[in-house]
């Protein structure tokens, strides 16, 4: 079962956490934004127990906090890497409240599984593949938690669809199906994301372009997952948390390490044909990957 304990940070800057608003078990409170984080961390923690068999965070049961009414019109939300998830009210005027997004929260507490795993670096191609993975359960949490669930077909492949007011001409933070498009406004800019390694962008800032490379691996998931069909997190997303936890993934992994790693847990887990649909994948982002 989940532990989960929501704080109430008062619009507060200092990462000192607030007091409890609301514990495991305890009934709803009259505050949305707390219930919106309770429920959402406890969807996230029922895929990763029912999908995955993987017991919290750490899989050992670790609590979850989640910090909400964190500053002042925060216009973001993130982990921490020490158990607590910090959730901004949105500005209201370009950004609503991150609490309501389960797959913002299942992408940073994803964040979370990737510390105690294979803790990979947070620069470069190692990094971008960090953002993609939480990326990837982000929308795995959202399509099983659905109701009815939904197939890879019949998914969004959006992060944080929700996100924007109607003021900001665009539908997500990102797209998995088509890194590039999630959204193009005058104030934010274009979706700088590429969708292959045709459009890797070299950069210093953004930790090496980690939030904007990941459309690269973002996209090659979303790829494997329609040519394999049905559920993602059955077998695409099977794939995928088996190499995150193998030993051989190092914690610096570049795009191909990745892909060759797939491409061996896929045969590994299911056979030829899953193999092979990893394989073209990747080849249609990276040019090549090897089981």
């Amino acid at each position: 079962t989940p532990q989960r304990f929501i704080h109430d940070q008062h619009n507060n800057a200092d990462q000192t956490p607030g007091p409890v608003v609301r514990a495991e078990g305890q009934p709803p409170a009259e505050d949305p934004a707390v219930n919106q984080a309770y429920d959402n961390f406890g969807a996230t923690y029922d895929f990763y127990w029912q999908v995955l068999h993987r017991d919290s965070i750490d899989d050992q049961g670790m609590p979850i906090h989640g910090m909400v009414h964190f500053d002042t019109d925060y216009t973001n939300a993130f982990w921490d890497g020490e158990g607590h998830m910090w959730f901004g009210d949105g500005d209201g005027t370009m950004f609503a409240d991150f609490t309501k997004s389960l797959d913002v929260i299942g992408h940073e507490l994803t964040h979370g599984v990737t510390q105690y795993t294979a803790n990979l670096a947070y620069s470069g191609q190692s990094g971008a593949l960090n953002e993609s993975i939480s990326d990837v359960f982000g929308s795995l949490v959202k399509q099983y938690s659905h109701s009815p669930q939904q197939t890879a077909a019949q998914a969004d492949w959006l992060i944080g669809a929700g996100m924007f007011t109607s003021a900001v001409n665009g539908v997500a933070l990102r797209s998995m199906k088509a890194p590039g498009t999630a959204y193009n406004d005058p104030h934010l800019g274009k979706d700088p994301q590429p969708a292959n390694m045709s459009g890797y962008v070299t950069t210093t800032s953004d930790n090496g372009g980690v939030h904007i490379n990941s459309g690269i691996p973002n996209h090659a998931f979303y790829l494997c997952a329609i040519a394999l069909g049905g559920y993602a997190w059955e077998k695409a997303g099977m794939i995928w948390y088996a190499t995150l936890c193998d030993p051989r993934l190092a914690s610096t992994a570049q795009f191909q390490d990745f892909a060759n790693l797939t491409a061996d847990n896929a045969g590994r887990l299911f056979g030829d044909v899953e193999q092979q649909a990893v394989i073209n994948a990747w080849k249609q982002e990276i040019g090549r990957a090897s089981g």
